[in-house]
């Protein structure tokens, strides 16, 4: 191992799941979960953007075990990186890996024992999936486990899956991750794209 990988992994195993989710749950708040705020960005990437290059590269394993550390291990491989990456690829270049962690989480039943309004997210994951299934799931999984606050997250997650039940992606993603849109997809983004199916469903 090179000596700048050590270093990165070293510093990476300094940082504790309880950090994550400290700095996640307490420190930003839900009110913070969803804005765009550059000073939170900014800090994301200084403190836990090593711990997610390991994640990324198949380290903090110990992380999936357990209600809390499976807690950490999602925020930092679902949401951090919508935030160190804002219209970037790299945002979703460990969706998989945290869809993966989230099913092991939900089969355990550990989400269960995380308290609302952080539960969800175990069930992101499956919100930010390019596939039907993961997204019918995640939104049985906001209607029937979270009774005291999912209904915040029930419209954009049935905005999610009308989305992919239209495109069977996200057209959203496709500049970042250098995808062609199709006709249809690019009509959709000039008349608001994901936006727009939010406002649409709100009104229904």
């Amino acid at each position: 191992m090179s000596a700048v990988r050590q270093a990165g992994v070293s510093q990476a195993t300094e940082i504790k799941p309880s950090d994550v989710t400290d700095y996640w749950v307490e420190e930003v708040g839900p009110s913070g979960w969803y804005s765009v705020d550059d000073a939170v960005d900014a800090e994301i990437r200084a403190r836990f953007q090593t711990a997610w290059q390991v994640a990324r590269s198949g380290g903090l394993q110990h992380w999936k075990c357990g209600p809390d550390r499976s807690l950490a291990y999602l925020i930092l491989t679902d949401q951090f990186p919508r935030n160190m990456f804002r219209e970037e690829g790299r945002s979703f270049a460990t969706d998989g890996i945290a869809r993966g962690a989230a099913l092991r989480a939900i089969k355990q039943g550990w989400d269960t024992r995380v308290p609302e309004p952080q539960r969800q997210f175990f069930y992101l994951p499956l919100m930010h999936s390019e596939v039907l299934e993961d997204q019918e799931r995640g939104l049985r999984l906001i209607l029937t486990r979270m009774p005291q606050t999912g209904g915040s997250n029930l419209l954009h997650a049935r905005a999610h899956r009308e989305v992919i039940r239209r495109y069977g992606r996200f057209p959203h993603r496709n500049s970042a991750l250098g995808r062609t849109s199709t006709p249809s997809e690019a009509t959709f983004l000039e008349k608001g794209g994901y936006g727009g199916v939010v406002r649409e469903l709100d009104a229904a």
